[in-house]
């Protein structure tokens, strides 16, 4: 049993300096699946070292997918290891051999808790669904229903089912994202309406925005130069503005 601050350290490390140097890294296998159903971000560095498990030591999880889709609260945009946790997320959906009930689970998750996220969060995420539709053409059909739901309660994808291929995410529709157009910030809204564009041909590199902040974003926005709006106005007059008002002819601004 460890503190909670020493997992946290060991999991950090575990994947590239303790693994590679071990004779039998199976020997880990008990030790990173229990950290892996401790939940939070324990179970997000948990991640690393059973990725390199499982990709190069064959290790069989079948209720891995379940749990990651799990992992997926609000909290996710917002913790400190969000860059880590997207990043091996993106490699775990990378094959095309998934089934799209479950990847139709993972994108409507994305869309649902998008809809509170930061706008940092946003930017990468958005480009992250797209790619998941790059990838999986069978979940499209989520983009091609132009209608979502008249009420929220409507939506036939239930959010609290645990296992995704009950979810019925294959069912609904991606009007979550379609709201995300009308978002205050413009760069976020800009990147909601690409899904009402044809798919780019390549998928896009989202390496640059896993570990974008709200200071990036800011400074960004505060360093754009600024241009000179033409105005048209008419020049006040009287005192309610208006040329033929009774006003004009016995009140001046002057």
């Amino acid at each position: 049993q460890l503190p909670t601050g020493l997992y946290k350290k060991v999991l950090v490390i575990l994947h590239d300096s303790v693994l590679p140097y071990m004779n039998e890294p199976t020997l880990m296998m008990d030790f990173l699946t229990v950290a892996y159903g401790v939940g939070g971000a324990i179970s997000l560095l948990a991640l690393n070292g059973l990725f390199i498990l499982i990709h190069q030591h064959n290790l069989e999880y079948p209720d891995f997918y379940k749990k990651l889709y799990n992992l997926l609260d609000p909290s996710v945009y917002h913790v400190k290891y969000r860059a880590r946790f997207f990043h091996l997320t993106n490699l775990f959906l990378s094959s095309s051999h998934l089934p799209a009930y479950l990847v139709a689970a993972f994108i409507k998750r994305l869309s649902r808790l998008a809809l509170t996220a930061p706008p940092e969060a946003l930017l990468m995420i958005i480009p992250f669904i797209c790619n998941l539709f790059w990838r999986h053409p069978a979940c499209r059909v989520l983009v091609h229903r132009p209608r979502g739901p008249a009420d929220m309660s409507e939506d036939p994808y239930v959010m609290e089912e645990e296992e995704p291929s009950k979810s019925r995410a294959l069912e609904s529709s991606l009007w979550e994202i379609q709201s995300l157009q009308n978002h205050y910030h413009p760069d976020v809204a800009k990147a909601a309406a690409v899904l009402n564009q044809s798919l780019s041909e390549m998928e896009d590199d989202i390496s640059g925005l896993l570990e974008l902040s709200a200071y990036e974003l800011f400074d960004k926005e505060v360093k754009k130069k600024a241009t000179d709006v033409p105005l048209e106005f008419e020049q006040v007059r009287g005192l309610f503005g208006k040329k033929n008002d009774i006003f004009a002819e016995h009140f001046s601004l002057d």
